[in-house]
């Protein structure tokens, strides 16, 4: 167990640029060389809360060069404990030999993953003039995604919605000194309608994001909603896009917001355009013009996790 690297939460915090982040994600969605099997998705009862708990095991590999697997517990009312809802580890390895190279802080490292996969996908599908964010959502992510967001568009003004006020305020107050404006807002329909791109990072079993106030143009990212009994958007909004998903594999069987427009005939698995690689690897486009609405929906995808590791075990080889 020698000279094994701890990569903790403030060491990836601290050297995250997200353009460079966003760079290599983009890189390993256009290989063909990493390999990444289905994730194991495991709910469990936790009497103690009276809701089920979730483990995650998401493994990947680059042969002969490195492999990872993360492990994760989603623990949704952990926020009455001021605790995250989700938590867990990376181990990254060896994939030549075997031998542990890392332990990295899985919090951080999935946030700023998330995030950059978010505005990656953003990159090809949002209008490159896009300047107005709508963040829904106030926990660990929301951050990350507002910065990740204006890395790749020239945003200018940012609005902050959470089901607590106080929690947004205190988002906005975080980001006080960034280049755009940001304000906390009471109610989403304030601004809905009048920004370019839409995120949304929550836990919500009903939808938050309604197709009745969305407008030609916008870009609609989802990245919360892990479940197949969760959705942010409702059918009218995904009804009214062109729907892009991070994987196949995930997107089409992991989520409420696909599985239940597919379930109850709104849409159909073939009303998918693409996913990340093929967007990654130029086998198929995004947004076609500036009047499509686009709508992606992100579960997370162990190659993230890979690529995201990678970045960082070498920014901390190199310190």
């Amino acid at each position: 167990m020698k000279n094994i690297a701890l990569i903790d939460d403030d060491f990836i915090n601290e050297k995250t640029c997200f353009t460079e982040l966003i760079s290599e994600i983009k890189k390993a969605f256009g290989s063909s060389n990493i390999e990444v099997p289905m994730r194991h998705h495991h709910d469990f009862s936790n009497p103690k809360e009276g809701i089920e708990s979730t483990l995650l095991l998401m493994p990947a590999w680059n042969p002969s060069k490195e492999a990872g697997v993360k492990i994760v517990t989603v623990s949704p009312n952990n926020g009455k404990f001021d605790l995250p809802s989700i938590q867990g580890t990376y181990i990254y390895m060896d994939a030549h030999k075997g031998a542990v190279k890392a332990v990295l802080a899985a919090k951080s490292l999935t946030a700023k993953r998330t995030a950059a996969t978010s505005a990656l996908a953003s990159s090809y599908l949002s209008r490159e003039n896009s300047s107005s964010l709508l963040m829904i959502g106030t926990g660990a992510l929301s951050t990350n995604l507002i910065i990740a967001h204006a890395s790749v568009r020239p945003i200018k003004r940012v609005y902050v919605w959470g089901r607590n006020f106080a929690k947004a305020q205190a988002v906005c107050d975080g980001l006080s000194n960034e280049t755009f404006k940001i304000t906390a807002i009471e109610t989403i329909t304030e601004v809905i309608s009048n920004v370019d791109i839409i995120s949304c990072a929550t836990l919500s079993k009903t939808p938050l994001v309604l197709g009745k106030f969305i407008k030609e143009g916008q870009h609609i990212d989802l990245v919360g909603a892990y479940k197949k009994d969760m959705r942010e958007a409702d059918d009218e909004a995904i009804k009214k896009s062109q729907i892009f998903v991070d994987t196949y594999l995930g997107g089409l069987k992991e989520s409420g917001d696909i599985v239940i427009p597919i379930q109850n005939g709104t849409i159909k698995e073939s009303d998918v355009k693409a996913d990340l690689f093929e967007l990654c690897s130029n086998k198929k486009q995004g947004r076609q013009n500036d009047k499509e609405i686009t709508f992606f929906k992100s579960v997370g995808h162990a190659l993230e996790d890979l690529a995201a590791a990678t970045y960082y075990y070498n920014k901390f080889s190199n310190e």
